[in-house]
């Protein structure tokens, strides 16, 4: 009989499996890497314009949201595909609403942004 792994152990790795799956995205997703890059852009200008502490906390957890809807769409489209490589109207439908999730989520990053950043011109 083995021995099971620690709680904490388990932890550190889901930690490390997390990582991994960050780093393939930015590496391998191009709507991924647009978005690291305009978080960059924006993060720069946070600094620059010297938003308050709670124009950082929307502007981070805006990030957050936009990063994290796209690299939940792109594992969707990767397990659609998966499923039923050729096209299929039902595995289009479910990748049509799954890339529409996260265009509210991108409108809502750039009202934010227009919110913070517009009176700083």
């Amino acid at each position: 009989m083995t021995k099971k792994n620690s709680f904490l152990t388990n932890r550190i790795k889901g930690i490390g499996y997390a990582f991994k799956g960050a780093f393939m995205l930015l590496k391998n997703e191009a709507s991924i890497q647009v978005q690291a890059v305009i978080a960059v852009i924006v993060t720069f200008g946070g600094f620059y314009f010297n938003i308050s502490n709670t124009e950082w906390v929307i502007q981070i957890l805006t990030i957050a949201l936009v990063m994290s809807a796209e690299g939940i769409n792109t594992a969707i489209e990767e397990i659609a595909d998966f499923i039923h490589p050729n096209h299929h109207p039902k595995i289009g439908y479910i990748k049509d609403v799954s890339a529409g999730a996260v265009f509210f989520t991108a409108v809502a990053a750039i009202i934010i942004a227009g919110i913070i950043y517009i009176p700083k011109f």
